[in-house]
């Protein structure tokens, strides 16, 4: 590598291709690239001969501008005693032509020495190289030059290179840049396209490395942050093609895209937005010819800054103080021609006989409107002039470093005598300053600037004038991050409507609809579909692809939009079906409370007395609680109401049905007791054996209903099966096999008390209540099988409202069919509520028949006379009915 860049440049040098702009010696020499010439001519590379110096042409009055700012910042560095005291820095700044070879030529020779011949005594003769280098203008020449300056950790600082692969360090180890880079750009670009709802647009770039590098990057951000889609990509070409650019104005034409950067074409109603490259050619476009389609563009601008005391020092270039340095002569002298419009001696053949002026060197630049003294838009030079003050403050802290405490091998620290290029390199890493206009100046780990833009808007004046100013700032801080500020009610939109442009492939969808990309198009082209049931429309992107499931609880509403809570059911206290069932449930409640007030009323009666008033009591206490529990399955299901509902419903019935049990088994024991030597029966079945068994069935109902719920306890469950947009309430059973061992015991204890009723249905007797038991039997059983069946199939709060009706029916059932009667005949006959009537064989009811039963066995009668006792207080004078404990009919 060394052997290559000191044979180039001995090349270079020798072929005197190199081009001072100006040059200035000092105990440390910055060097600088800059563009003063538009154009070069170069020779072909024959090989045969001597290449031919190669010549610039078309002087840029900017480029020299740039070389003279950097002139004066270093100018007012050696002036500044707190910084680099007892130091004077030196210069050498070059033309690169715009041209890459004689650029690449000028770095090289820039970092590895310019002169022709070196004396090797103690002093040398010539200038050192260069500690660092302020430049390339390009990307493209900043990336061949720092690709090889990165080799020997020479610092390069760039004023105007903003291609965002320039960002990788550990390609280009020693570049920085004062401007941001075009990743940064790219964003600003993107903040505005969000900030006026710009989806679609159209790109036009530039066929260099600047261009390309730009095109993938706004292609990324755009994916990655999905602000917006490319409508389409062109390339304009370096060679006017007409017909190339020809087409790329039709696809402009053709295109829905409002939006697109810069293209000298008659196209209008588009609404051009200009990176920071067009924007500072702004001047090369703003002609009248142009601003009908290019006005009101809005572009990216480099921070303008305020350089006090550069006018002046540019107010003193003058030819003749350049006398001992040919090649600056030579630039300001094609300056001074330029601006003065004259020329020096020897002028040109025909100048003079063409009427033109001699140039004298004592021109005032004072009364000429030149370019150069405008400093009200200071933007790359701003760059330059941080970019000196970057390097000057970097040499100044290796300078001021202590032996001993120095960040290099052996804590040594960097001398100017002994400077390396890779020592400063490492302070430039660390530099941090504020110019005098208030910016704050640093790198981060890619040697890139805190990044701020200007956003500027190119006015169209009335008067047919033109005018570029500022509408705001796009930059990023480290709390609020990338910032775009506006002040929109000065931006000149050159519209009719003098409002902002809609920019977008297809228009966003409406709430309720989710988009549906159309084939073969970039995201931003969509169809609009409606959600499905259960879904809303996430609103909070423009591109979501698929809707927002509500959540568990929620449900769409009809318009898609948003969720809403799900109707919740329940069978109720407050609608029709709840109303009906707890009225009915409090009704049959009443009614028992009624029939048991009538017979303690009437427990002296016969007819109260003749049916064991104490199973009695025990049943109508029963079939209140039935009717009760059934209030449980009415309401929100909560814990303890699921878990209670079924115990109960299960004791209850249990209770009930043991009753009536017994009451079987007493009517069985007695007519048993009425044959020859059956008078044991009753001994063995008394008073207290009923209430024993009635306790011992209900207990087991009551230990099957606790082992089902510690085992597996019924729970409240929100259940959506039914329908998705409603919640149904309802308990689960937990255990269906204790559910179904709790509904087979109350089963099975109906089924004996039937079979042992239908048995002794035809027993003798005036009042045998067997045939009442069977009925009521019969109507309990067909109603608990048909509720099986239909609570199987019954959804949600209708299974609570099956299991209700079954319960009132069974209870009403029970009440009517063995209370009815009893209640009839004491209400409304009590003439046949006596002795005689019930125990004699004519006792008629109705016409002329008892309720029960007209006969009147013989045995009984015999049985009665004789004063048997079916489990009465004690053994009487008088004779018990068949049923009865308390009820004693005396002989009197």
């Amino acid at each position: 590598d060394k052997l290559f860049l000191h044979i180039f440049t001995f090349y270079s040098t020798s072929s005197h291709i190199l081009q001072h702009i100006m040059q200035k010696s000092g105990d440390v020499i910055l060097g600088g690239l800059f563009p003063v010439h538009f154009f070069s001519s170069v020779s072909d590379l024959l090989f045969t001969s001597q290449p031919k110096q190669p010549t610039c042409h078309s002087f840029y009055v900017q480029g020299f501008r740039l070389a003279q700012t950097m002139a004066f910042a270093i100018d007012e560095i050696n002036k500044n005693s707190s910084l680099l005291p007892n130091v004077t820095v030196g210069y050498t700044l070059y033309d690169n032509c715009a041209e890459l070879g004689i650029g690449f030529r000028g770095a090289l020779s820039l970092a590895s020495g310019q002169e022709e011949q070196i004396i090797l005594h103690n002093t040398c003769v010539g200038n050192p190289p260069v500690v660092g280098i302020v430049g390339d203008s390009s990307s493209t020449r900043s990336i061949a030059i720092s690709s090889i300056l990165g080799l020997y950790r020479v610092p390069m600082v760039s004023y105007f290179a903003t291609c965002s692969c320039l960002s990788d360090h550990q390609k280009y180890p020693s570049f920085f840049r004062t401007i941001p880079s075009d990743a940064f750009q790219v964003r600003a670009m993107i903040q505005i396209l969000k900030h006026f709802g710009w989806t679609w647009a159209g790109l036009l770039i530039t066929d260099d490395d600047y261009g390309l590098h730009a095109a993938r990057s706004l292609q990324s951000e755009l994916s990655v942050s999905g602000e917006g889609c490319l409508a389409y990509i062109e390339v304009l070409p370096w060679d006017k093609d007409t017909d190339e650019l020809r087409r790329i104005v039709d696809v402009m034409k053709k295109s829905t895209a409002h939006v697109v950067i810069i293209e000298r074409q008659n196209v209008t109603g588009l609404q051009w937005l200009a990176s920071e490259g067009w924007t500072a050619t702004a001047a090369v476009l703003q002609t009248p010819q142009l601003m009908p389609y290019l006005g009101g563009t809005l572009g990216i601008a480099i921070r303008r800054g305020e350089i006090p005391g550069l006018r002046e020092f540019l107010l003193q270039i003058r030819p003749d103080l350049l006398e001992n340095n040919s090649y600056g002569k030579t630039m300001v002298n094609e300056f001074w021609e330029l601006t003065f419009q004259c020329r020096f001696a020897p002028a040109p053949a025909g100048w003079l006989e063409g009427g033109g002026a001699l140039c004298t060197g004592q021109e005032d630049l004072e009364n000429v409107n030149t370019e150069i003294l405008d400093i009200s838009n200071l933007r790359p030079e701003y760059n330059v002039y941080k970019a000196v003050y970057a390097l000057a403050y970097s040499l100044d802290d290796m300078l001021r470093c202590k032996q001993g405490r120095g960040p290099f091998s052996g804590h040594s620290c960097g001398t100017l005598q002994s400077l390396e290029p890779w020592q400063l390199l490492y302070y430039l890493e660390r530099v941090n300053f504020t110019t005098p206009f208030g910016d704050q100046v640093s790198f981060d780990e890619n040697g890139d600037v805190v990044p701020i833009y200007d956003v500027m808007n190119w006015l169209w004046l009335p008067d047919g004038s033109t005018k570029v100013h500022n509408v705001g700032e796009v930059k990023r801080s480290a709390f609020k991050g990338e910032e775009l500020i506006l002040a929109e009610d000065k931006i000149f939109w050159n519209f009719k409507s003098k409002k902002p442009p809609r920019s977008v492939c297809s228009e966003s969808c409406p709430p309720g609809t989710h988009m549906v990309r159309k084939k073969g198009e970039p995201k931003c082209c969509f169809d609009c579909i409606p959600c499905s049931e259960g879904k809303v429309s996430n609103i909070s992107s423009k591109y979501s692809l698929e809707c927002t499931s509500c959540p568990e609880d929620f449900w769409s509403n009809p318009q898609r939009d948003h969720c809403v809570p799900k109707n919740t059911e329940f069978l109720s206290y407050h609608e029709p079906l709840g109303i009906c069932l707890t009225a009915t449930s409090l009704l049959g409640t009443f009614i028992c409370a009624v029939v048991l007030w009538i017979f303690m009323y009437h427990r002296r009666t016969p007819i109260v007395r003749a049916n064991n008033s104490e199973l009695s009591f025990q049943l109508l206490l029963s079939l209140k609680l039935c009717f009760l529990c059934s209030l449980l399955f009415i309401g929100r299901p909560r814990l303890w109401t699921c878990q209670l509902r079924h115990a109960a419903f299960g004791i209850s019935f249990v209770l009930c049905v043991s009753c009536i049990l017994v009451k079987t088994m007493v009517v069985l024991a007695v007519f048993k007791a009425s044959k020859p030597g059956g008078g044991t029966s009753l001994k063995w079945f008394g008073p207290v054996q009923q209430r024993g068994t009635v306790l011992c069935l209900t207990s087991i109902q009551a230990a099957i209903c606790t082992a089902w719920l510690v085992s597996a306890s019924p729970a409240p469950h929100k259940n959506t099966q039914y329908q998705n947009d409603k919640i149904v309430y309802e308990c689960t059973v937990g255990s269906t096999v204790g559910f179904a061992v709790l509904l087979g015991y109350i089963g099975m204890l109906a089924a004996i008390s039937f079979l042992i009723a239908f048995l002794v249905r035809n027993l003798p007797d005036s009042f045998n209540e067997a045939k009442l038991i069977t009925f009521s039997m019969l109507i309990f059983c067909a109603v608990w099988v048909a509720f099986v069946l239909v609570y199987i199939s019954s959804p949600g709060n209708y299974a609570d409202a099956v299991e209700v009706f079954a319960i009132l029916a069974s209870s009403f059932g029970l009440l009517i069919t063995l209370f009815g009667p009893k209640c009839y005949i004491i209400l409304m006959r009590p003439e046949i509520n006596t002795r005689k009537a019930i125990m004699g064989r004519g006792a008629e009811f109705g016409k002329g028949k008892l309720p029960f039963n007209g006969k009147k066995s013989t045995s009984s009668r015999n049985r009665l006379r004789e004063g048997q006792s079916s489990g009465g207080e004690g053994r009487k004078t008088g004779q018990k009915i068949c049923c009865g404990r308390e009820p004693e009919i005396n002989n009197k």
